[in-house]
C-alpha cells in the first residue's frame, strides 16, 4: 500500500537515513537512500549541497532549495507532479534535499512515449513555463508503476531570466487548457507576500525570484499560448536525455 504524502514528508524529515549507493551519471553528485521512520521504510534520491558543481549562471550551493521550491509550486498548483521533496540539514554528506524516489523503468522516457502520453505532458510544459526549468531531459520525465506522470530533477529553475530548455516543444503555438490557466489564477492569489506558499518559498529562493514566478504566470495569462522555440538561445537540454 502506498504511503501518504504527508507521512513520506515526516520520513524524508526525520527517518533514520542510510546510503544505498550513488548515481554515477550527472553532473552533480547524488545518491540513492532507505529511509526508516515508525516502522515505515521508504527510498529516496539524496543530493548534498557540497555535491554540487558550481555554475556560473546558479548561486553556489543553491540547487537544493529549487528542488525544493519546485516542489512546492507543483503543490500550490493541485497538480502532483513533482514527489516530496525537503532539505534535510544533518545527513551523511551534509545539509541537502531529499526527494521520494520513484519506481520506474528507465528504459522509458520522453523519446519513447506513446502520442497519449505525450498529449499527457501539457501541465508539464505549463509547469516548466512557471519555474523556468533549464534543463528539463527526457529522462526528467518518469511513468511511475501506476503511469502517473511524475517529474524530477528542478536545480536548474527558478532564474530571473528566461533560461527554458526543454525537449517539449510538443504544442507550441497550441492555446493553453483553460483548466490550466484556472489553477495559474489561482495560485498567482496565493503566491503574495505573506501568503503561505510564499512564505514557504522564500526559506528556498530570492525574493526577487519569488517575484519572478508571479510575473511569468502573469504573462501566460494574459498570452495563454504555448510558446515558440527562442531563435536567439539554445532552447534545448544538453544531453536530451
Amino acid at each position: 500500500m502506498e504511503i501518504d504524502k504527508s507521512i513520506q514528508t515526516e520520513i524524508l524529515e526525520k527517518g533514520v537515513l542510510e546510503v544505498e549507493g550513488q548515481f554515477l551519471f550527472g553532473s552533480n553528485y547524488s545518491f540513492l537512500v532507505s529511509l526508516c521512520h515508525n516502522g515505515d521504510e521508504i527510498k529516496a534520491i539524496y543530493k548534498p549541497r557540497k555535491g554540487e558543481m558550481p555554475l556560473w549562471d546558479f548561486p553556489p550551493e543553491s540547487l537544493a532549495d529549487r528542488e525544493v521550491a519546485a516542489y512546492i509550486i507543483s503543490e500550490a498548483l493541485g497538480w502532483d507532479l513533482v514527489p516530496p521533496t525537503v532539505i534535510r540539514r544533518k545527513a551523511a554528506f551534509g545539509k541537502g534535499s531529499l526527494q521520494v524516489f520513484i519506481e520506474h523503468n528507465p528504459e522509458e522516457n520522453y523519446f519513447t512515449f506513446s502520442d497519449e502520453l505525450h498529449q499527457r505532458l501539457q501541465p508539464t510544459a505549463v509547469f516548466d513555463l512557471v519555474i523556468n526549468n533549464a534543463d528539463r531531459k527526457g529522462s526528467h520525465i518518469l511513468l511511475d508503476e501506476n503511469r502517473k506522470i511524475r517529474l524530477i530533477d528542478h536545480g536548474l529553475c527558478f532564474h530571473m531570466d528566461p533560461k527554458l530548455r526543454t525537449v517539449i516543444w510538443d504544442f507550441a503555438g497550441q492555446s493553453i487548457p483553460i483548466e490550466l490557466l484556472s489553477d495559474l489564477e489561482t495560485i498567482n492569489l496565493i503566491l503574495g507576500e505573506d501568503q503561505p506558499v510564499f512564505n514557504s518559498l522564500k526559506k528556498h529562493l530570492k525574493l526577487s525570484e519569488i517575484r519572478a514566478i508571479s510575473r511569468r504566470i502573469e504573462m501566460l495569462l494574459s498570452h495563454p499560448v504555448f510558446p515558440e522555440p527562442d531563435p536567439k538561445r539554445r532552447p534545448y537540454p544538453w544531453p536530451l536525455v
